[in-house]
């Protein structure tokens, strides 16, 4: 059974989580920053190739949202939806993680964040 929620209200949580432009966040897609941090697929920090290379799920992702962003609403497609869910999950789980013992601004956490497309700073 499909646990999909209504498609209006998904847009409306996926354009609110994700706070940065598609500019913005393709220029930090392409930082060294960026690059430095996610799940990868390796084990004990090896880089597992295959069809993603050695991207991470994260970068990846951001690269799916900034498509996202710039598909219009009408055009966007079931399974768009999926992962405009998985992306407000991913934010919701990640920023119940927020560090307390390091500086927010550069630490790993905002970097894993912001390739999701949400930088905490914003809020």
């Amino acid at each position: 059974m499909s646990t999909h929620k209504d498609p209006d209200e998904v847009y409306t949580e996926f354009r609110s989580v994700v706070n940065m432009s598609p500019a913005t966040l393709e220029t930090w897609l392409a930082s060294d920053e960026s690059q430095s941090v996610g799940w990868t697929g390796g084990t004990d920090g090896e880089k597992k190739s295959g069809a993603g290379g050695q991207e991470s799920k994260g970068h990846e992702s951001g690269r799916e949202i900034v498509r996202l962003r710039r598909t219009k609403k009408a055009d966007l497609s079931e399974d768009d939806y999926a992962q405009m869910q998985r992306v407000v999950g991913y934010v919701h789980r990640h920023l119940a993680q927020r560090p307390t013992k390091e500086d927010v601004a550069t630490s790993r956490w905002r970097y894993s964040l912001m390739n999701w497309g949400h930088d905490p700073l914003q809020d």
